[in-house]
């Protein structure tokens, strides 16, 4: 007797079947293309070193925060040598906006340090590498993979996760759990977007305390739609218009 796809792959979150998944997952991820046209990596910057220190530096604070400081801190410091270098005081005024100026003073510095002396002051442009700086963990990589060097890259923030869970597609919480089971339900040419789909949705209509569930582009390929305001006018006044925060 001939063995069936539903025989042999493993149960999915929400029971359906493994295909009916990855077309579900890819036709939100279509759906949220459409729904937000100019997503993208929400913070300033030119060079690979400055998306660096700037993702290092927006942990617990906004992005609105970091792109306000950061246009002065990469005039005074314009590479990982002048990081390296940097007279601490100096640089804890400059962060100072940010809250926990210190440790991030400390964190780059550190950062600017390492790529001296492991990469000529250089952004290696692999995962592996990225990963062994000072501060830097995979999800801050693959936002720099991603965004600066075209790699594609799963950022699992809070936002991504959540909405992940909630679309059926994991029940993981670690994040490195949730990038890879997401990662083979999504080509994995669009990963590096579909990272901004699912975080921009989740910053303006996929709330965490109260999603604005009748406002939603995707609800009707939710399995989580109904946990939050399902009235359209109600929910229409929850969205929030972004950008950036």
């Amino acid at each position: 007797m001939a063995v069936t796809e539903s025989e042999t792959a493993p149960p999915t979150p929400t029971g359906e079947s493994r295909l009916a998944l990855v077309r579900r997952a890819r036709r939100i991820d279509r759906e949220l293309a459409v729904a937000y046209p100019d997503a993208r990596a929400e913070l300033d910057f030119t060079t690979p070193l400055e998306l660096l220190v700037a993702t290092v530096l927006s942990a617990q604070t906004t992005d609105v925060r970091v792109n306000a400081t950061t246009p002065t801190l990469f005039a005074r410091y314009p590479d990982a040598a002048a990081y390296a270098s940097a007279e601490p005081a100096e640089m804890e005024e400059i962060l100072k906006p940010l809250g926990f100026y210190r440790a991030k003073t400390r964190a780059v510095i550190g950062l600017g340090q390492a790529l001296v002396e492991r990469y000529g002051g250089e952004v290696p442009p692999r995962l592996e590498d990225l990963v062994t700086l000072p501060g830097v963990g995979r999800k801050t990589a693959n936002v720099v993979l991603g965004n600066a060097f075209g790699i594609p890259g799963i950022t699992v923030d809070t936002h991504f996760g959540r909405l992940a869970r909630r679309f059926g597609w994991t029940t993981a919480e670690d994040a490195v759990k949730v990038e890879h089971e997401v990662g083979e339900l999504i080509p994995k040419k669009d990963w590096t977007m579909l990272s901004h789909h699912l975080v921009w949705h989740g910053r303006r209509v996929c709330h965490s305390r109260r999603p604005a569930c009748g406002a939603c582009p995707v609800a009707k390929w939710c399995p989580s739609y109904g946990i939050g305001e399902t009235d359209p006018d109600a929910a229409a006044k929850l969205v929030k218009p972004g950008p950036r925060g």
